[in-house]
């Protein structure tokens, strides 16, 4: 089976999920961010927990980062988190309380060269998150068009000490119809960094499809409040 990494989104530490990126259709998950990575704990097949701090990805600074501190302290699986990642001051800070990996997005996509900089400081623990529609980047929390193309930033940053590439298709986000089967497969022959699918999955026959591939690991949002998802994984 697929690596999974079960997403907690936090707005004012709580957990939330959005439709398409869109911050007004905030909705509230029914477990609490607490509650969840406790419950995801009991996985062996859940490698990894995400945590994205919404407001920070749109105000372009870290805000959850005390909370997330508090979560850190809830499992021994390894943790990620993004949103508003913007310097190397908030890269090591998140590391010094203990975070295993951070994920940078609109930075490291607008400039390369800080990006360059940074996982040479920290290699293979940064991960590049690249949201797109279909295979135009957006960016500042999904709300501006950075007016580039997926592939073209891919062979860009392809001689870097990157962990993987954290790819997106921002219209299956958050809809439970399926993630970007076909350029998330594109993506996968395009670079030799794990490929990281998000957006869209519902349940464990998307995970095979994406395995197929050759997808490293998925990223699974509201399914994962769903108890049938869970179903015969241990």
């Amino acid at each position: 089976m697929i690596n999974i990494w079960p997403a907690i989104d936090l707005i004012n530490a709580t957990s939330v999920r959005l439709t398409e990126g869109k911050y007004d259709s905030e909705e509230k998950m029914t477990r609490s961010a607490e509650d969840s990575v406790v419950f995801y704990d009991k996985f062996d097949c859940v490698d990894r927990i995400h945590i994205v701090d919404l407001i920070g990805a749109k105000q372009q600074t870290s805000i959850e980062q005390d909370y997330i501190k508090q979560l850190r302290s809830l499992t021994n699986k390894p943790m990620e988190v993004g949103g508003g990642i913007r310097s190397y001051e908030t890269i090591k800070a998140y590391f010094a309380d203990g975070i295993d990996y951070c994920i940078i997005g609109t930075k490291g996509i607008q400039d390369t060269e800080w990006l360059a900089k940074m996982s040479h400081q920290y290699p293979y623990k940064l991960y590049l998150s690249v949201d797109a529609y279909q295979r135009e980047i957006k960016i500042n929390g999904w709300e501006q068009d950075a007016h580039l193309d997926l592939f073209d930033l891919v062979q860009q940053i392809e001689s870097l000490p990157l962990g993987g590439i954290i790819y997106t298709d921002i219209s299956k986000d958050g809809r439970m119809a399926g993630p970007n089967f076909e350029i998330t497969a594109q993506l996968v022959k395009a670079t030799q960094k794990p490929v990281i699918a998000s957006g869209g999955i519902r349940h464990q026959q998307d995970l095979e499809q994406l395995e197929k591939f050759g997808v490293h690991a998925a990223i699974v949002g509201k399914a994962a409040h769903n108890p049938a998802f869970w179903e015969g994984l241990s």
